[in-house]
């Protein structure tokens, strides 16, 4: 009798993909499929990231300026 296999699997685009041992390659397999919990989306805080830049010159001339060095 063969071992019996366990694997826990993410699908992608709902699609499941087992990698089968080639010992036992030679097998036909009953696939069993209990969901074991949901997935929850992930929110991401930025919040380290971001920030205020605090500036007093004027935004429009120093983007002509730089424009102007290419």
């Amino acid at each position: 009798m063969p071992p019996v296999l366990e694997r826990t699997v993410h699908p992608k685009a709902n699609r499941i993909y087992l990698d089968i041992p080639e010992e036992l390659g030679g097998y036909t397999f009953r696939v069993v499929m209990i969901p074991v919990g949901r997935e929850e989306p992930k929110n991401y805080d930025f919040t380290d990231l971001a920030g205020k830049l605090h500036w007093s010159g004027d935004a429009v001339a120093e983007q002509r300026r730089l424009r102007d060095e290419w």
